[in-house]
């Protein structure tokens, strides 16, 4: 067993290259590299600066904060004797409030800042009165620049993590690798890398296939779950039949997702010659 972060920085040279190199030879688009808490550290953060060279498109970073043994209960009290403090009430029994502290990291030259929000709740989301407040404290390292990039801004920026979780979740559930298959590295490797081609096959039948006024009803999405595309475009009943001396593949006209899988093939077919 090793930590998640165990050799990230072999990672790094190998994606924020291309990415830079992407980004100078593409659309110009800004960099940015989104950790969640695992990845907070100093060592981390200088990995990540050392890629902003000289005529290199530049790249920064949002690495959820680890508190680790950061008193809550005293940032609250620190917070609540600040005349400075602000507090959003978004409903009763609940009240927010969020600020900044400029960082300065050895080896890094410019200037870093953490957004931290402080959430106490006196009420809990049932209406259930709570006999001690419950506080929950968060924190966000980043290199966005404030001006450009509010405290709001750098919550709601990695709020789409969550998004990419959801990516992790159906690579490891919907193609059944929560337990990889073999006790050596290599083999893995060649699984994960067969796995990752399917998802990108069944992520594109899905756009194709699944968003059309032909497709299933069900609720507006802009993508479907790996495993919606395989329960209606792969998982389908049919039967062989032989007739006129041919061979026919019946699958059913009836099914709801019939009329899109027969344009979908159809597109796929015209596709390929």
């Amino acid at each position: 067993m090793q930590h998640s972060a165990s050799e990230t920085t072999f990672n790094f040279e190998r994606v924020i290259p291309m990415a830079q190199r992407l980004s100078a030879t593409g659309p110009k688009r800004p960099i940015l590299l989104r950790e969640d808490s695992g990845f907070d550290s100093a060592a981390q953060m200088r990995a990540i600066e050392s890629y902003n060279r000289a005529g290199q498109p530049q790249v920064d970073f949002l690495i959820k904060w680890n508190p680790r043994s950061t008193d809550v209960s005293e940032v609250a009290a620190q917070r609540e004797a600040d005349v400075n403090t602000r507090w959003e009430h978004p409903r009763e029994g609940k009240r927010v409030t969020v600020w900044e502290q400029a960082l300065r990291i050895e080896g890094i030259d410019r200037p870093l800042r953490r957004v931290l929000r402080l959430i106490e709740r006196t009420i809990d989301a049932r209406g259930q009165l709570l006999i001690a407040p419950q506080l929950v404290l968060e924190g966000w390292t980043t290199s966005l620049e404030a001006g450009q990039f509010a405290a709001a801004d750098i919550i709601a920026l990695y709020a789409d993590h969550g998004t990419h979780e959801q990516f992790h979740s159906e690579f490891k559930t919907d193609l059944d690798l929560e337990r990889l298959p073999s006790g050596k590295f290599d083999t893995n490797y060649v699984v994960c890398g067969l796995a990752a081609l399917a998802m990108d096959i069944l992520r594109l039948m899905g756009q194709a296939g699944l968003h059309g006024p032909d497709a299933p009803v069900r609720h507006a999405a802009k993508r479907r779950r790996l495993k919606t595309v395989m329960q209606e475009l792969v998982y389908r009943a049919g039967r062989l039949i032989e007739h006129g001396r041919r061979l026919i593949l019946g699958l059913g006209a009836n099914d709801r997702a019939a009329a899109a899988f027969s344009r979908l093939h159809g597109e796929l077919f015209a596709a390929g010659g």
